[in-house]
């Protein structure tokens, strides 16, 4: 059973989506939140496996909730979702930087967004290609990274070029193509490249491979 933790300030849409997701089998909400410091405490009470948070809140914002939880070790299980309603903005960015997995447009389709708080959950949380882009945007414009994220020089060769096309926003079974390897060995190079990096899931590998240096966004 998946568990689900929703932070939003808006009861309305609370309870939209408590309703959508409790009509399935494999999930079920823990916890409702109306503010981020509420969310972070009840995200420490109940555990959940995703939490699905809203950007701009009272209180703290979910920004500052998602910092919070990615930076406590008792919640390295719970996977932050976050809530927009205006699609990929500088509020979204900052809060992948701060620790979430991804983003979820709050007008989604229902099947959508299902499949996206299963995806989070397993922990494969994906970047759409479109995301990845414009994330590649917001660096071509700023100075090549240094290269000296602590864990680059680990990295064998393989995961390298795994990372590069993780960044380039492709699946483990696109990367296996690429690579000419199987799917499991192209996930075993990746989940081995963020366990070197300390990258929480995939959208944190993005973002360091940029901000790194290891991979120059092209800017034609």
């Amino acid at each position: 059973m998946i568990r689900v933790l929703l932070v939003d300030d808006q009861p309305l849409l609370r309870g939209a989506f408590r309703a959508l997701l409790d009509g399935e089998d494999d999930i079920e909400v823990v916890a409702e939140a109306a503010d981020g410091a509420q969310g972070v405490a009840l995200a420490r009470e109940h555990l959940p496996d995703v939490a699905l948070v809203d950007v701009q809140m009272p209180v703290v914002d979910g920004i500052e909730a998602t910092r919070r939880i990615a930076a406590d070790p008792a919640l390295a299980g719970v996977h932050v979702v976050i809530l927009t309603n205006y699609g990929f903005d500088e509020y979204v960015f900052d809060a992948l930087r701060a620790g979430a997995a991804g983003f979820l447009v709050k007008d989604i389709v229902p099947e959508d967004f299902l499949h996206a708080v299963r995806v989070a959950a397993r922990g494969d949380a994906l970047l759409a290609p479109s995301i990845t882009r414009r994330l590649i945007d917001r660096y071509v414009a700023q100075p090549p990274g240094t290269g000296t994220h602590a864990g680059l020089e680990g990295l064998t060769n393989r995961e390298r070029e795994a990372v590069a096309l993780v960044a380039q926003g492709l699946s483990n079974d696109r990367i296996a193509d690429r690579m000419v390897i199987s799917p499991t060995t192209a996930k075993t190079h990746v989940n081995r490249a963020m366990t070197k990096l300390h990258a929480r899931d995939r959208a944190q590998l993005v973002i360091l491979a940029y901000e790194s240096g290891l991979v120059t966004p092209r800017t034609s």
